[in-house]
């Protein structure tokens, strides 16, 4: 069986409505990966200073302060996956975590939600809730920082 253009087509819009650089599918022997392309505005005026391409790239300023400030806010829990966050199980229900909550390591926080899967993060580490970075229903990366424990 061949992946149709049309099917191929509705990943590509997944991607752009989620939020999503990439996705992979299987079926049997076969395989498709779809990736979106981080295109970098080229800098307006010509020169050598690293300034222009520090501007240009607007992710690469965030992830110097997440971790600059990992040090102050405590031990960060990251996103294992790319997919959706969820603070609680469902919509009606309270969120597993709230910002000065305690956790016990192997409690969850939280879920992810990724290829209509829910998956259960849980705390590798045992303190205190300091801040809880992602909004409920928000699409997360690999490797973002979810929440922060102290």
């Amino acid at each position: 069986m061949k992946f149709e253009t049309d099917y191929i087509e509705k990943l590509a819009q997944i991607i752009d409505e989620k939020g999503l650089t990439e996705i992979s599918i299987e079926d049997g022997e076969q395989a498709i990966t779809i990736r979106k392309e981080l295109v970098v505005a080229p800098a307006l005026a010509p020169t050598a200073a690293p300034t222009p391409v520090a501007s240009a790239v607007s992710t690469a300023a965030p992830v110097k302060e997440e971790v600059v400030s990992t040090a102050k806010k405590g031990t960060p829990i990251t996103s294992p996956m790319v997919g959706t966050f969820y603070k609680s199980p469902s919509p009606d229900s309270a969120p597993f975590v709230n910002s000065g909550d305690s956790v016990n390591t192997g409690d969850v926080v939280c879920i992810i939600e990724a290829m209509k899967m829910m998956n259960e993060i849980k705390s590798e580490v045992s303190g205190k809730i300091v801040e809880i970075c992602v909004e409920d229903g928000q699409p997360v990366e690999f490797g973002q920082v979810l929440m922060y424990v102290d």
